[in-house]
Formats: structure tokens, C-alpha cells, sequence
């Protein structure tokens, strides 16, 4: 058993040095737009209190016409610029220079009802439709929203009230949200304050986010960093999150709904972050997975003051699988729980789930991995229908606290260990049959 580990941590460091090395090393570079304006020429006024709706709407669909001139950039100079929602186009950059601070309308008759998203079926706060989102894009290509450390606040407090005393009308909006588009670009920003997310790219390919920051304060409910939804070839590197609930959680899908769209994330490599979520995971995969999340590779991570570090999500019903996941050279600090999987997550959009789709977990590597005042080592608690399989655990030493009674935590979960520290539970040392991750023809080459 010792031997097929080994050799299957050299194939999964070929991967990362020798191979392809992740999405991340495959962005394109920006080139500079030829046609530049800055939204005072459409009657912006940077206050604080002024609504600029109209002339973010009206600049940009100015802007469209230079879509096959080489693309156009949208200046934000420094100012306060109020906004309801506003829509992209294609082959925009949307810069927002330093002192430069979008705020979102604190008002829900502001924000446009949207239908909700055809993978999950309804609102997935509330039954029915959706607030669109402040910042939005749907069908597009080459889109960059960039600056010199510019900021988006969504103004997150009215939405968190409506939220913790049971008074939406529909879903909260997020602070960007992509849907269906190609070749986005998010780079150096600072996000506050979002009502839900902050950035969901949600059936998209090639997608870059680097260079930003995430915060919203601890006790916000279920705000949430970078959600990438069933989305493909995705990177996400230098940034630093600190968030109520994940910082980064990967899904694709709900229940039946999630099944039926069959849209995987898939291809995502996250690089160089550091991670902070206050009653969530720093890095979350799930519940929402029922189209499937596979190929994910997670490296050089710094993980601190969470309630838990790398985790799974999952349940009946979700259907879909996780797996081939490669999570390593990481380090933690603060964490209650640093490594969990569980298979009673979540709840289901409607009454018309089958209870017989049963997710998959499997395949998934964990390893190079330093903890110190960790107070669970580890908690697996899969499905007796479908228990977890081929957990793979290498280089692991977390150190725990004093008030750790219990190091692992395990059920229904096989796989294997080597130089793991507190020892795992005996099921996570049987044999098992990691090897067939790194296969001939795929071994995550996508990657």
C-alpha cells in the first residue's frame, strides 16, 4: 500500500511541475482597449448619493458599437458612484481607478426580479425568482472588469437584515454575476459588503480572477467570496477573502434541476490565496453539485481563523459526484475542523428530488498539508448507500489545541494514508485504489 502511494503522489507532482501545471498557466494576456471613455461623459456624478443607474446603462450600450473596433474600456474615476444593476456587453473593460468606489442601492425596488438560474430551479434563498445582480453579463465575450485597486461595496447590511429576520421577497443579489459568457477577466479590485457573493461565474469558460480582495464582516449571513457554477477552465489566484460564510465554494447545480441541466465545473485551478470564513469552509465543494465537480486542482493556500478548512458537502438526492480533486501545499491556522466531508448537507429546492440520486465522492487527494491550533483533525461522514471512496491523505501534520477531545472523525469513507499526523481512523488506512486518478489518457491533463 505504502509503494502505490508514493508512486501515486509522483504522478500528482508530475501534474502540477512536469505537466500542464493548472488553468493558471494558461491566461491570456489583457491587451489595451483602442477606444476609452469615462462615465462623466454621460452624467455621472460621484456623491454617494446620486443614482448613476442611467448613465452606466447609457455608456455602455454607447460602447457597444465598438465592439468589432477592438473593444472599448469604461473609465470609473475616483468618486462615489451610486448604482441600481447594469448589464455588460461584449469586448468591454470596465476600469474603475484607486478612489474610485461603486456602491450598490441599498433599496430592493432598485434591483430588477430576474428568473432563477435554470440549474437550480428557483431562488435558492427563497421560492420563485431572483434579485439580478449589481454588476451583470449574460451571453458575452471578452469582458474585464479591472482598476488600480478600485472598489465595489454592495452596502450588504439592509440585505443581511432582510435575510436573518425572514423578510425577502426573492433571493439576494450577488455583486457580480456571469452568466454564459467567455473569456472574463476580474482583476485588481476590492469587494466589500456583498449582499450573497461577491463574484459568481456561472456557465462560463475561461474565466481569471487574480489580484483581488474579498471582505465581509464575520457575523454577515452566508456571504460568500468566489462561487464558481458549473463553470469550466477557471483560475483563481492572488487573492485574499475574508468572508461570513465560504470564501471559495465550487458548485454546479441543485438537486433534479442540477442533474437535468448537466453542466459540470470542471478544470479549476486556485493558487497563492489566503482564505478566511468565519462559520463556513475557507474552501467548500458542494452541497450544490449535482452537475458535477471534477479536475480541481488547490495549491499554495494559506487557510486561518475558520470554522473549517477544505471541505465536501453533499447529500441524497444531489446525484452528481466530486472528484479527482487535487488539494496540497497547504497551510492552516485557527481551524476548527480541517478536513471534513459529509454526506448530510444542504436541503432540496422542491418535494420532486429523487432520493435515489446518490452523489459520488471519489478520488481525492490531500496532501502537504501543516495545521497548528486545529482543534478536529479530520470528519468523513459519507452515505451508507454511497460512502466516500479513495481518500487519499500523504505529508498531513496538524497540531491540535487543547480542547480537541476527538482527532478523526469517520464513516462510510475509504482510503489510505501515509505520514499523517494525529493517525486517522483505520478506514483511512485500507487499500484503495487512488491509482486510477492519474489514468493513461486523462491523469487531469485538462488541467
Amino acid at each position: 500500500m505504502l509503494v502505490a502511494l508514493l508512486l501515486l503522489l509522483a504522478l500528482s507532482n508530475d501534474v502540477r511541475v512536469n505537466g500542464d501545471g493548472g488553468q493558471c498557466e494558461h491566461n491570456l494576456a489583457l491587451k489595451p482597449r483602442p477606444h476609452t471613455v469615462s462615465i462623466l461623459e454621460f452624467g455621472a456624478v460621484g456623491d454617494g448619493k446620486t443614482l448613476n443607474t442611467i448613465a452606466f446603462q447609457n455608456a455602455i450600450f454607447y460602447l457597444k458599437s465598438f465592439a468589432d473596433k477592438g473593444g472599448a474600456q469604461l473609465y470609473v474615476p475616483p468618486g462615489t458612484w451610486l448604482t441600481q444593476s447594469f448589464n455588460l456587453t461584449s469586448h468591454l473593460t470596465l476600469f474603475l481607478e484607486k478612489g474610485a468606489n461603486i456602491l450598490g442601492s441599498q433599496d430592493p425596488f432598485h434591483w430588477e426580479v430576474v428568473d432563477p438560474l435554470p440549474s437550480y430551479g428557483r431562488g435558492v434563498e427563497v421560492p420563485g425568482g431572483r434579485y439580478q445582480s449589481l454588476i451583470n453579463g449574460y451571453m458575452l465575450h471578452d469582458v474585464v472588469i479591472t482598476g488600480n485597486s478600485g472598489t465595489i461595496d454592495g452596502m450588504g447590511l439592509a440585505w443581511w437584515e432582510l435575510f436573518s429576520s425572514h423578510s425577502l421577497n426573492y433571493s439576494r443579489p450577488h455583486l457580480i454575476e456571469l452568466v454564459a459568457s467567455h473569456h472574463v477577466v476580474v482583476s485588481n479590485l476590492i469587494f466589500l459588503n456583498a449582499p450573497a457573493y461577491s463574484i459568481h461565474p456561472v456557465y462560463c469558460s475561461n474565466v481569471h480572477i487574480h489580484n483581488i480582495s474579498i471582505s465581509a464582516p464575520p457575523e454577515s449571513p452566508y456571504t460568500v467570496g468566489i462561487v464558481p457554477d458549473s463553470s469550466d477552465h477557471v483560475c483563481i489566484e492572488d487573492c485574499l477573502i475574508a468572508t461570513g460564510y465560504d470564501a471559495i465554494s465550487l458548485k454546479s447545480g441543485w438537486d433534479e434541476y442540477g442533474i437535468a441541466y448537466g453542466r459540470p465545473t470542471e478544470n479549476v485551478h486556485i493558487r497563492r490565496v489566503h482564505l478566511q470564513a468565519y462559520s463556513g469552509s475557507t474552501i467548500a465543494f458542494g452541497s450544490d453539485m449535482s452537475g458535477g465537480i471534477s479536475n480541481i486542482l488547490v495549491e499554495n493556500v494559506h487557510l486561518y481563523n475558520s470554522n473549517s478548512g477544505i471541505e465536501f458537502r453533499t447529500m441524497r438526492g444531489r446525484g452528481g459526484y466530486m472528484k479527482e480533486i487535487i488539494v496540497t501545499d497547504i497551510e492552516m491556522e485557527n481551524i476548527y475542523t480541517a478536513i471534513a466531508a459529509t454526506g448530510n448537507c444542504g436541503s432540496h429546492p422542491d418535494d420532486k428530488f429523487d432520493p435515489n440520486a446518490l452523489p459520488l465522492l471519489d478520488h481525492i487527494i490531500l496532501q502537504d498539508m501543516t495545521g497548528t491550533n486545529i482543534t478536529i483533525a479530520g470528519n468523513f461522514a459519507g452515505l451508507q448507500e454511497s460512502p466516500f471512496t479513495n481518500i487519499c491523505l500523504s505529508n498531513i501534520t496538524l497540531s491540535l489545541n487543547s480542547l480537541s477531545s476527538i482527532t478523526w472523525k469517520c464513516s462510510n469513507v475509504y482510503g489510505f494514508s501515509d505520514s499523517v499526523l494525529p493517525k486517522p481512523c483505520p478506514d483511512l488506512e485500507t487499500l484503495s485504489d487512488c491509482l486510477s486518478l492519474m489514468s493513461i489518457n486523462g491523469k487531469t491533463a485538462v488541467m
